[in-house]
């Protein structure tokens, strides 16, 4: 029985919220990593923000909660934990006791540079290096990044939506970048950089780092940028890296391809589900038919479309493989019921190891045994592995009495 794997991905900030105070600090050293945390806050805390920007001295604690009707106290206290845990917010004692807030001066600084202007150029834009011959548009960037994302993608990962995606591979690349000698801040800073980018404009790698480069030829592998060749003096991002901040909180609708729409790329893939069980998945990529085919039985395929039936053999030989009722496209409700039906066909029995004791020589034996190990009354008991050991002894004291 193969064990079922279920990716949690994270977005933006429960992911800064896991980083250590000093490279915290360090990245709010760059306005776009600034105006890229901000953008994706809740509006509440937005607001908080905005009302402190230009504030250099705390506020009392008791003021601020002033700013929200009694009804609305736990958005309140989510927007504060949400402000603390980013280390928006820094607490300070004020004259008298009380205790006030204060926004991180150094956010404070760099957002205010992203918002009024200022500060040096987040990026060097390819104007300089002249027009560029082989130059993309965003259709072809846009196929350029989906054909590069689908060839990485592997089964359970290919069942999380794009966005999902996106952040899963990304934070075990950024996961493992210290050790590989990387400045951990560079890269995410690089990174929200990107997302403020273009689509469709050419950018100039000069002035970037050894570090950089490097890490600028694994997002061209991964189809986050455009680069012609490995050392050409310009790169295009695509959509992936210009919606990698948002993280996982765009949803694309129920009845597209999450890739598709993710991509902009304007192919009209859609999956019909009938309330008879059967499929028909409106597509040309060999990925998403495959996707189709791990819940279903295949039918028919015809140059633009393939036809399958769900089943309880094809549904259970999915789960068996690891995957669960909820990791099935959006059906029919009744079809999703019937799914978790035929799902808990497999989860009625809860398997235990044990041992087996058998062949007593007399009901009094299996009496003396059975109570010793409080088990069913029938003349064959298990035992659990843990307690395996210690009945044994028992049983052999007992026989040696005897």
């Amino acid at each position: 029985m193969k064990l079922r794997v279920q990716l949690q991905c994270k977005n933006l900030h429960e992911y800064l919220k896991d980083l250590s105070p000093e490279v915290l600090d360090r990245l709010y050293n760059h306005p776009a990593t600034c105006l890229a945390v901000y953008r994706e806050l809740p509006s509440l805390a937005k607001n908080y923000v905005m009302r402190m920007l230009f504030l250099d001295q705390p506020l009392p604690q008791a003021a601020v909660a002033l700013w929200v009707k009694k009804d609305s106290q736990k958005d309140h206290d989510e927007c504060v934990s949400v402000l603390t845990g980013l280390r928006l917010w820094h607490t300070q004692q004020l004259q008298g006791g009380l205790q006030g807030n204060i926004l991180n001066p150094v956010f404070k600084d760099n957002l205010r540079i992203a918002l009024l202007g200022g500060g040096t150029a987040w990026a060097d834009e390819g104007s300089s290096l002249g027009p560029d011959r082989h130059a993309r548009d965003v259709d072809s960037l846009d196929r350029y990044a989906m054909d590069r994302w689908e060839v990485i993608l592997q089964f359970m990962f290919l069942l999380l939506d794009t966005a999902s995606q996106l952040w899963y591979f990304t934070l075990q690349y950024l996961n493992t970048a210290q050790s590989r000698g990387m400045d951990l801040v560079e890269i995410l800073s690089f990174l929200f950089q990107l997302s403020f980018s273009t689509l469709g404009r050419d950018y100039s790698v000069e002035g970037m780092s050894e570090t950089l480069l490097t890490f600028l030829q694994h997002l061209r592998e991964f189809g986050l940028v455009f680069q012609r060749k490995r050392k050409s003096r310009r790169y295009y991002p695509t959509r992936l890296a210009i919606t990698l901040a948002a993280g996982v909180t765009t949803k694309a609708p129920a009845s597209s391809s999450s890739t598709d729409v993710a991509l902009g790329t304007g192919d009209t893939s859609f999956i019909v589900v009938e309330t008879n069980y059967r499929i028909y998945a409106y597509t040309n990529s060999e990925l998403q038919i495959a996707l189709v085919a791990l819940f279903s039985e295949m039918l028919y395929r015809f140059p633009n479309v393939v036809v399958g039936q769900v089943t309880r053999e094809s549904v259970q030989q999915a789960i068996a493989n690891g995957i669960t009722a909820q990791q099935t496209p959006v059906v029919p409700s009744t079809i999703t019921d019937q799914i978790r039906l035929w799902e808990l066909e497999r989860d009625r029995l809860q398997f235990t190891e044990g041992v087996l004791y058998n062949q007593f020589l007399s009901q009094a034996d299996f009496e003396v045994l059975r109570d010793r190990a409080q088990n069913v009354p029938h003349r064959v008991m298990v035992v659990t592995p843990h307690g395996h050991s210690e009945v044994k002894r028992f049983w052999k004291r007992q026989k040696s009495n005897t």
